[in-house]
């Protein structure tokens, strides 16, 4: 059983056993085995002009006995984490999101940013089906996918066009080690992970836009 467990400034996705993880994150990129998904709630002052952040989070992580999770930073506060589960065919999806436009971007442009408020979408997604590290690679893609799509509809716009992410994204997918090979858009796996993903980022944009205004939020 997957719980979600906030005490701020973090927030942990206990995944119910040690799985294989596949992000980009900070302190454990790439293919890693984890028992939990954590996030970290920054506020600007917490990262400076200059600090360090990779040892900084490593530091926060040794205080907190926490070294052995993957470990997303945002700004958003964890309040307004969103949470979508889907079931299709056995396969059960279950993610989590946090949404900020304040450093969006349009792919293949960039903007200036510098000077501006840390902002940020990260998604984690656990999948209960048994895959390989190829399927793996593809049910990250398809939560990319997802929360993409998610982000384009709500509207949000660059000088450039409409965002389509931000500049510090990440997402981590999880599911145990197993024999399933496929997970794209035509299977059961790829359906689940997509309307889960696409849920909880599409829930997050739609109340960033509704509440933009308020100081704080990124």
């Amino acid at each position: 059983m997957t719980a979600v467990t906030r005490n701020a400034p973090w927030l942990e996705f206990d995944l119910g056993q040690p799985m294989q993880v596949l992000s980009w994150s900070l302190n454990r990129p790439g293919f890693v085995t984890a028992r939990r998904i954590l996030w970290r709630e920054v506020r600007n002052a917490d990262l400076p002009e200059g600090l360090d952040v990779n040892a900084w989070l490593q530091r926060e992580l040794t205080n907190n006995g926490a070294t052995d999770a993957v470990t997303l930073l945002t700004s958003r506060p964890l309040r307004y984490v969103k949470e979508a589960e889907a079931e299709v065919e056995g396969i059960h999806a279950h993610a989590l999101a946090t949404v900020g436009f304040s450093n969006a971007e349009r792919v293949g442009h960039r903007v200036d940013r510098s000077g501006a408020d840390f902002g940020t979408i990260n998604v984690a997604l656990r999948v209960n089906a048994g895959l390989t590290q190829a399927a793996l690679l593809e049910t990250l893609s398809i939560a990319v996918e997802a929360r993409t799509t998610a982000v384009i509809e709500a509207g949000h716009k660059t000088p450039m066009g409409l965002t389509t992410g931000t500049g510090t994204d990440c997402v981590a997918v999880a599911a145990p080690q197993g024999d399933m090979r496929y997970a794209g858009l035509h299977t059961a796996v790829g359906e689940a992970v997509g309307r889960a993903a696409y849920d909880a980022v599409r829930a997050g944009a739609v109340e960033w836009m509704e509440n933009r205004q308020e100081t704080g939020h990124a």
